[in-house]
Protein backbone atom coordinates (compact mmCIF):
# COMPACT_ATOMS: atom_id res chain seq x y z
CA UNK A 1 0.00 0.00 0.00
CA UNK A 2 1.20 3.03 -0.76
CA UNK A 3 0.10 6.84 0.47
CA UNK A 4 0.42 10.06 -0.19
CA UNK A 5 -0.95 12.71 1.90
CA UNK A 6 -1.38 16.77 0.32
CA UNK A 7 -2.87 19.66 1.65
CA UNK A 8 -0.48 20.86 4.07
CA UNK A 9 -0.01 24.84 4.18
CA UNK A 10 0.20 28.47 6.08
CA UNK A 11 -3.01 29.59 7.52
CA UNK A 12 -3.65 32.30 10.16
CA UNK A 13 -5.19 30.85 13.68
CA UNK A 14 -8.93 30.31 12.83
CA UNK A 15 -8.66 29.16 9.85
CA UNK A 16 -9.17 26.06 7.92
CA UNK A 17 -7.05 23.68 5.72
CA UNK A 18 -8.33 19.80 4.47
CA UNK A 19 -6.02 17.44 3.96
CA UNK A 20 -5.75 14.08 2.20
CA UNK A 21 -4.31 11.40 2.18
CA UNK A 22 -4.61 9.20 -0.89
CA UNK A 23 -4.35 5.38 -1.79
CA UNK A 24 -3.01 2.56 -4.34
CA UNK A 25 -2.06 -0.58 -3.93
CA UNK A 26 -4.72 -3.11 -2.39
CA UNK A 27 -8.32 -2.65 -1.42
CA UNK A 28 -8.73 0.41 0.32
CA UNK A 29 -11.88 0.15 1.92
CA UNK A 30 -10.71 -2.23 4.07
CA UNK A 31 -7.85 -0.35 5.53
CA UNK A 32 -8.29 1.71 8.60
CA UNK A 33 -6.38 5.19 8.19
CA UNK A 34 -5.10 7.39 11.07
CA UNK A 35 -3.60 10.97 11.04
CA UNK A 36 -0.52 11.69 13.38
CA UNK A 37 1.95 14.87 13.45
CA UNK A 38 4.97 15.55 14.75
CA UNK A 39 5.96 18.84 15.65
CA UNK A 40 9.53 19.81 16.04
CA UNK A 41 11.61 18.59 19.03
CA UNK A 42 8.28 16.51 19.83
CA UNK A 43 6.63 13.13 19.62
CA UNK A 44 4.92 11.96 16.93
CA UNK A 45 1.11 12.15 18.29
CA UNK A 46 -2.45 10.73 17.47
CA UNK A 47 -4.64 12.74 15.68
CA UNK A 48 -7.52 10.67 14.30
CA UNK A 49 -8.25 7.34 13.15
CA UNK A 50 -11.08 6.16 11.01
CA UNK A 51 -11.72 2.09 10.54
CA UNK A 52 -11.98 0.67 6.98
CA UNK A 53 -14.74 -2.18 8.19
CA UNK A 54 -17.40 0.37 10.07
CA UNK A 55 -16.16 3.63 9.18
CA UNK A 56 -16.09 4.22 12.80
CA UNK A 57 -13.69 7.29 14.25
CA UNK A 58 -12.11 8.47 16.86
CA UNK A 59 -10.25 11.70 17.95
CA UNK A 60 -7.33 12.73 20.20
CA UNK A 61 -9.05 15.43 22.90
CA UNK A 62 -6.92 18.12 21.40
CA UNK A 63 -8.52 17.99 18.00
CA UNK A 64 -12.35 16.91 18.88
CA UNK A 65 -14.79 19.54 17.58
CA UNK A 66 -12.60 21.05 15.31
CA UNK A 67 -11.34 18.05 12.69
CA UNK A 68 -13.21 15.37 11.12
CA UNK A 69 -12.11 12.54 9.18
CA UNK A 70 -13.90 11.19 6.44
CA UNK A 71 -12.95 8.94 3.39
CA UNK A 72 -14.61 8.32 -0.07
CA UNK A 73 -13.62 4.75 -1.02
CA UNK A 74 -14.58 5.53 -4.74
CA UNK A 75 -11.38 7.94 -4.92
CA UNK A 76 -9.09 5.85 -2.69
CA UNK A 77 -8.77 8.94 -0.39
CA UNK A 78 -8.91 9.80 3.00
CA UNK A 79 -9.53 13.29 4.40
CA UNK A 80 -8.80 15.37 7.14
CA UNK A 81 -10.70 18.83 7.89
CA UNK A 82 -9.26 20.76 10.20
CA UNK A 83 -10.99 23.56 11.31
CA UNK A 84 -10.23 26.56 13.93
CA UNK A 85 -6.76 26.04 13.65
CA UNK A 86 -4.12 26.86 16.38
CA UNK A 87 -0.79 27.85 16.53
CA UNK A 88 -0.48 24.51 18.25
CA UNK A 89 -1.66 22.42 15.45
CA UNK A 90 1.98 23.43 13.79
CA UNK A 91 3.36 20.50 12.92
CA UNK A 92 4.23 17.53 9.77
CA UNK A 93 0.55 15.40 9.33
CA UNK A 94 1.00 12.10 8.06
CA UNK A 95 -1.25 9.50 6.92
CA UNK A 96 -0.77 5.92 8.02
CA UNK A 97 -2.53 2.61 7.11
CA UNK A 98 -3.08 -0.80 8.60
CA UNK A 99 -5.38 -3.74 8.20
CA UNK A 100 -8.06 -4.12 10.97
CA UNK A 101 -9.19 -1.71 14.11
CA UNK A 102 -7.71 1.54 14.72
CA UNK A 103 -5.36 2.32 17.02
CA UNK A 104 -3.88 5.88 18.69
CA UNK A 105 -0.58 3.95 18.55
CA UNK A 106 0.85 4.59 15.70
CA UNK A 107 3.60 1.70 16.50
CA UNK A 108 0.52 -0.35 14.88
CA UNK A 109 0.41 1.16 11.76
CA UNK A 110 1.89 -0.64 8.56
CA UNK A 111 1.80 1.36 5.63
CA UNK A 112 3.13 5.64 6.19
CA UNK A 113 2.51 8.54 3.61
CA UNK A 114 5.42 11.11 3.73
CA UNK A 115 4.38 14.20 5.84
CA UNK A 116 2.67 17.03 4.70
CA UNK A 117 3.39 20.52 7.00
CA UNK A 118 1.05 22.48 8.12
CA UNK A 119 1.85 25.90 9.50
CA UNK A 120 -0.40 28.27 11.63
CA UNK A 121 0.35 31.80 12.63
CA UNK A 122 -0.46 33.46 14.94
Amino acid sequence: VQLQASGGGLVQAGGSLRLSCAAAGRTFSSLTVGWFRQAPGKEREFVTTISGSSGSTYYADSVKGRFTISRDDAKNTVYLQMNRLEPEDTALYYCAARWGPGFSDYHRYDYWGQGTKVTVSS
